[in-house]
């Protein structure tokens, strides 16, 4: 992946050349709009699974192939030949997958580029980052086919509020991209030309940071969902103290202290 626009210099100065490893993850269903079925969750569950355990790498695009939808939502096809044991599994086995999307050492960034529905956008919500092409559209449509929204649904509230979350979940009525950059589900809207770009931006910032640090940031993030604001303080003095166990604080500060010291 080539690091571009003005932050080249800044991955350069952070010894990275030109080049540093950043994976893309694309679903590849477009003729039914990239919908959720049993042989894709688990193939997603062991892309991410896959990559836990590299070092190198900085962060994960997420995306679905063509232009028309990011997430389609779960296959309907699938769901209504479900019963109760077999409807257990499936919404575990998409738990599952979204769990391992958050848990992910690294930042995963949501590359949307078309429609984001029920489970869509619950995966949307699963990952650190989201950014859209303008002309996206999202929605929780489940209580139209009979069915709440459930398990990582439970992340709305936390991103856009509970008011608006329950407009989604409530009514199944969908909402454009700027309505959804508007309530803070989003961080940006672009053009679907720009959108690459975008994305570059994002991943080559994430690029310029100290990988440990990223990784750390991110496990302390989740540890803010779960724990009291006291816990999570006592949580945030743990984290720092440990990164001063590697060398990456005085690598990181040493071109900011020469910056200064030819001034």
């Amino acid at each position: 992946f080539q690091a571009e626009d003005g932050i080249r210099d800044l991955v350069r100065s952070r010894g990275l050349g030109d080049v540093y490893k950043r994976q893309t993850i694309t679903y590849s269903r477009e003729e039914k709009l990239n919908s959720l079925n049993s042989t894709g969750v688990k193939e997603l569950h062991q892309a991410f699974t896959s990559l836990m355990n590299d070092e190198d790498l900085r962060a994960i695009v997420l995306t679905g192939s063509g232009s028309k939808a990011f997430f389609g939502g779960a296959d309907i096809f699938e769901m209504s030949e479900l019963d109760p044991k077999g409807a257990k599994e499936f919404i575990t086995s998409l738990h599952k997958l979204f769990l391992a999307i958050r848990s992910h050492p690294v930042p995963v960034i949501a590359r949307i580029n078309g429609y984001t529905l029920g489970a869509g956008m619950e995966l949307a919500a699963a990952c650190d980052l989201r950014v859209s092409v303008d002309t996206a559209i999202f929605g929780m449509p489940e209580v139209r086919v009979g069915l709440p929204s459930v398990i990582e649904a439970a992340l709305l509230p936390r991103l856009i509020g509970w008011g608006r979350s329950n407009y989604l979940v409530l009514t199944a009525e969908n909402i454009s991209a700027t309505k959804a950059y508007e309530w803070g589900f989003l961080e940006n809207i672009c053009t679907e030309n720009n959108l690459d770009k975008e994305i570059n931006a994002i991943s080559d910032a994430i690029a310029c940071s100290g990988p440990i640090a990223v990784r750390s940031q991110k496990a302390l993030v989740g540890k803010w969902e779960k724990l009291s604001l006291e816990d999570s303080i006592n949580a945030g003095i743990d984290a720092f103290e440990k990164a001063y166990k590697t060398d990456e604080p005085n690598i990181m500060m040493q071109p900011f202290l020469n910056r200064k010291k030819r001034n």
